[in-house]
């Protein structure tokens, strides 16, 4: 279904330590549909395997309408970029502010020469955004799909 409203107008920002809370609410609320259907919803969890993790030095902050709206992680590992938390507020899905960032991502990725990898949970309509962009299927199990993403020239 085609949105019904334009978005508002949406700009990156560097993450601060002090958005890991807004960060791990919107983990809840846009995972919560998958992992529902997956039966392995814990709010609790959901939230602190974000907080866990949490790296400002590699997250970018999302705003829109003048303020937080979500983020994305892109974490340097051995030999590729893990692409993590790639979180939009449900009111900007669908309006192409995912594949912009995305593609603003891969640009790096692509100049610096640099595989990315991602996993996403089985069943995910975000799996789809990543096919888009070039990302193939490395392996997968009952829970988690493993996606890669070799750099173009």
């Amino acid at each position: 279904m085609p949105p019904t409203s334009t978005p508002p107008h949406w700009t990156l920002r560097p993450a601060l330590p002090e958005d890991v809370e807004a960060i791990a609410g919107l983990r809840a609320v846009v995972m919560r549909p998958d992992l529902e259907r997956l039966g392995r919803y814990d709010e609790h969890r959901v939230r602190q395997r974000l907080r866990d993790a949490y790296a400002p030095e590699h997250t970018t902050v999302v705003e829109a309408g003048g303020g937080f709206a979500g983020c994305v992680t892109l974490r340097p590992a051995e030999g590729c970029w893990w692409l993590e938390n790639f979180l939009l507020s449900p009111a900007l899905q669908g309006h192409g502010v995912g594949s912009a960032v995305l593609r603003g991502l891969l640009a790096r990725a692509d100049a610096e020469r640099v595989l990315v990898r991602l996993n996403v949970l089985q069943g995910s309509a975000a799996r789809r955004l990543y096919e888009r962009h070039g990302f193939a299927l490395e392996r997968e199990d009952a829970v988690d799909v493993f996606l890669a993403r070799n750099p173009t020239p």
